[in-house]
């Protein structure tokens, strides 16, 4: 039997008194509690709850303990048309389960409609294959709450998968590759705080379900963008050592990154789910109360608004969706130890119900006004596919966004000088200091500016500069997935090669880039791989491929004569540069004409007088002077040069010392000499680095 409980906490909360289940449903005519064996398989007991309170069904089952496995039934009319999808045939996950029992295999079981015809309800029972959740203990959290904790002007992302980092790691026990505990290990973090990596940003870790499309083609969503449990980690990336749990495990992970000082970021999916479109499966919230949870078509209330480019979008218009978003990211900060989001297509996330955005919707308002949510580290993917979705710049003061017009501004000048796409001096500077025509405003700072060459979307860096065009054909798309705009530049050959003169000029270009990103204004990520030079052979777009492609080869990486080893000594010393250079790193906007004797930034031409206004259209060299007002701090001055030949600069007056040279050929001990008479020689392709 169940007593009435209580309708808060939603979800099922373990109490000395048992287990309260409470369930947000306001349109259903009633909720059945159904108990489950330990496997999730065989259904022992259907009990109604007993009571509605302001839309959330509830009661409480005073035998109730951890590990019990429970689902719902909901039951309610049939009538897609009119937004209303309830099959009381269909056992549904709770959508604040903090553990999943089972896993979605795409069959016809988990279709709310009858496959035959849409219009009518699948009577099928599911009970025996459904998602179910467990009850969890509480507080797997001991250390305290997750909370940025690492200076504006000091973070360097790394953008990482879990399992991909780790599966082949040789120094990583073979039971723990490709987990949370995997990634904990000192090796890993070694390596990390080696590059000089403060904030480890996750790939989704969310309990996610794959879409039937790819199960039918033997594949996986291997990045995750498809999540059906927003309380519960993926447990594909649970080790399954006795005595943990997927949680527990995350929960150490967290607490093996804050040891050293780092920060942890998790990727969130709160614009879609899983469930898809009208023909997708029915998991959780389309049985529960699919008019409340999800944007549907003012035409035809059957479809649903998809601008989020997977079949449906979450309603954070709706208060109770927005408190499932809310109670989930201070479960991730609070429970499991996370200091910040990087929020999937997060335009979605401030659309209201006629899809307009606004960045005072009630999920950023609901964000800001947060004690705990507000203290974490808010990053958006600013773009979506919805009208109006490109939203760069227009998210709210303390949020950062990801700068794919720096992306687009880098690769265009150092990779395609005199070929489509190239770009000039001054979209270069603009960008190397931050983007201030989109962020210098409202009190937003340039560390709102995640500056980025690559991440998981598009290609390596190291594909960047080996393929011109995309080769996609194993995702079963037939190439047509993934960019088509990469701005790439494969130095002459599609593909690997053997050709020293090749491989010297892919190179060069890699370690200009990579220097360009962490010299630049604002907040630099770095993809994990592109140290060691991984390559997806051409992918682009490599979501469905849990092997080799994606999976980082550690072979020889930490051999020092290894190409992948100087290439993470050079990251290394560019971070080590980064940190010891403050005005690399400002946090303020530099003022565009600085007073004579004030900090600043001067501009200068090659023969080192200032750049004019001409000057700034096209063009391939610039040097960059940071000067100090401060006896106590260095100057600083970058020669940048992209153009196919070498370039002497004049300096400005005083000793200059070379800290790095870009080119690996003159990046040697005998070159890090001061310039003499004034002058250097920056060979094509490269950068020049020094202080003063």
């Amino acid at each position: 039997m169940l007593n009435t409980g209580s309708s808060f906490p939603l979800g099922a909360t373990l109490s000395p008194n048992g287990v309260n289940f409470a369930l947000v449903a306001p349109n259903a005519e009633a909720v059945e509690l159904c108990l489950f064996d330990g496997t999730g398989q065989h259904e022992q007991q259907r009990i109604r709850l007993p009571a509605c309170t302001d839309g959330v069904w509830h009661g409480l089952l005073p035998s109730g303990r951890a590990g019990l496995v429970y689902g719902f039934r909901v039951h309610g009319p049939w009538a897609p048309h009119a937004g209303q999808r309830f099959n009381a045939a269909r056992v549904l996950l709770d959508p604040y389960a903090r553990e999943i029992v089972g896993a979605y295999d795409g069959s016809d079981l988990f279709l709310g409609h009858d496959p035959a015809d849409p219009e009518q309800r699948n009577t099928r029972d599911n009970g025996a294959v459904a998602l179910k959740a467990r009850v969890a203990a509480p507080g797997v959290g001991t250390a305290a709450p997750g909370h940025a904790r690492i200076a504006a002007g000091d973070r360097v992302l790394y953008e990482l998968h879990v399992r991909g980092l780790t599966r082949l790691h040789p120094g990583v026990p073979a039971a723990l590759r490709g987990t949370y505990a995997g990634l904990a290990e000192p090796v890993m973090l070694d390596h990390l705080q080696r590059l000089g990596v403060t904030t480890l940003s996750l790939m989704p870790v969310q309990h996610r379900a794959d879409e039937q499309r790819l199960l039918r083609m033997g594949l996986s969503n291997y990045w995750g963008y498809n999540t059906i449990g927003w309380f519960a980690p993926e447990a594909r990336y649970w080790s399954g050592r006795a005595g943990t749990t997927p949680a527990s495990e995350f929960r150490a992970m967290a607490d093996a990154v804050h040891a050293r000082g780092m920060e942890l970021v998790i990727d969130v999916v709160y614009n879609h789910s899983a469930e898809t479109d009208e023909f997708g499966p029915t998991l959780s919230l389309r049985g529960i109360d699919n008019a409340l949870y999800y944007h549907l078509r003012s035409d035809d209330r059957a479809l649903y608004a998809n601008w989020a480019g997977c079949g449906n979008c979450l309603n954070l218009a709706e208060p109770r969706v927005l408190q499932l978003v809310m109670d989930s990211l201070r479960h991730w900060t609070l429970e499991l130890g996370v200091d910040g989001f990087r929020f999937d297509l997060a335009p979605v996330l401030g659309r209201g119900a006629r899809g307009d955005f606004d960045s005072r919707a009630p999920f950023f308002a609901a964000v800001a006004q947060d004690p705990v949510l507000s203290r974490t580290l808010l990053i958006a993917e600013p773009w979506d596919i919805g009208p109006g979705g490109y939203r760069f710049g227009e998210f709210p003061p303390g949020w950062l966004e990801w700068n794919d017009r720096y992306r687009d501004t880098q690769r265009g000048f150092w990779l395609r000088q005199g070929r489509d796409g190239a770009t000039g001096l001054g979209d270069f500077a603009h960008r190397f200091t931050a983007s201030s025509t989109q962020f210098a405003h409202h009190g937003r700072a340039p560390t709102a500016s995640v500056n980025f060459i690559a991440a998981h979307d598009g290609f390596t860096l190291r594909d960047l500069l080996s393929y011109e065009q995309k080769h996609n054909m194993a995702n079963g798309e037939n190439n047509r997935d993934g960019h088509a705009h990469n701005l790439g530049n494969n130095c002459g050959i599609e593909g690997p090669s053997e050709d020293p003169a090749v491989q010297a000029e892919r190179s060069r270009l890699q370690r200009a880039l990579l220097a360009t990103l962490l010299l630049s204004q604002g907040t630099p990520m770095l993809l994990a791989g592109d140290e060691l030079g991984h390559s997806q052979q051409g992918n682009n777009n490599a979501y469905c491929q849990d092997n080799e492609t994606t999976w980082l080869a550690w072979i020889g990486a930490h051999d020092p004569a290894s190409e992948a080893a100087r290439l993470s000594a050079f990251v290394a010393r560019l971070t080590a540069l980064r940190r010891e250079a403050p005005a690399l790193r400002s946090t303020r906007w530099w003022p565009a004409d600085p007073a004579k004797g004030a900090p600043g930034i001067r501009w200068l031409r090659p023969d080192g007088g200032p750049m004019q206004e001409a000057d700034w259209n096209g063009g391939t060299a610039l040097a960059i002077h940071f000067e100090s007002a401060a006896k106590d701090e260095a100057d600083w001055l970058v020669l940048v040069n992209a153009g196919p030949e070498a370039v002497f600069f004049s300096l400005p007056d005083g000793s200059w010392q070379c800290r790095l040279a870009t080119d690996p050929a003159l990046d040697t001990g005998a070159a890090l000499q001061a310039p003499q008479a004034g002058t250097a020689e920056v060979p094509r392709s490269s950068l020049w680095i020094a202080r003063r």
